[in-house]
Parts: C-alpha cells; sequence; structure tokens
C-alpha cells in the first residue's frame, strides 16, 4: 500500500445515487414466507425481491385500494 494518494483527478461514484439505504421493516410472517418462497424459486435474495417488487410499485405509481366494508 501507499503512504499516499493522490485523488485530484478523482470523480464522485456515477452509482452513488442508487446505492441502497439499510432500514428496518416489520412484515408478518405469512407475507416473509411469501416473499422467501418466491425468491427461492427465483434463486435471488429474498431482501432484493422485495426491493424489486416495491420499486416495482413504486415506478408504476401503483396505489393500494383500501376500501372497508360494514359487517
Amino acid at each position: 500500500m501507499r503512504k499516499t494518494y493522490d485523488f485530484s483527478k478523482g470523480r464522485k461514484n456515477p452509482y452513488a445515487r442508487r446505492l441502497k439505504k439499510q432500514i428496518t421493516i416489520r412484515l408478518d410472517e405469512d407475507t416473509l414466507a411469501y416473499f422467501k418462497r418466491l425468491a427461492e424459486e427465483a434463486e435471488v435474495p429474498y431482501q432484493t425481491l422485495i426491493n424489486l417488487f416495491l420499486r416495482d410499485c413504486a415506478r408504476g405509481k401503483k396505489r393500494l385500494s383500501m376500501k372497508w366494508e360494514a359487517a
């Protein structure tokens, strides 16, 4: 390793804005099991699959339709 490095000609990481942010999310067991099963079938990590699903929802500006029905 060098003692010093010259970063004067360096540039910002062009992918920095695409980096992921770690968060905590609470999911019920059935939902988590569903995504883990899908991820296993697709051979991708389940967190990646959840991220892809949420990204698709965000890009498509999908909204949840919640209608409460009287009992």
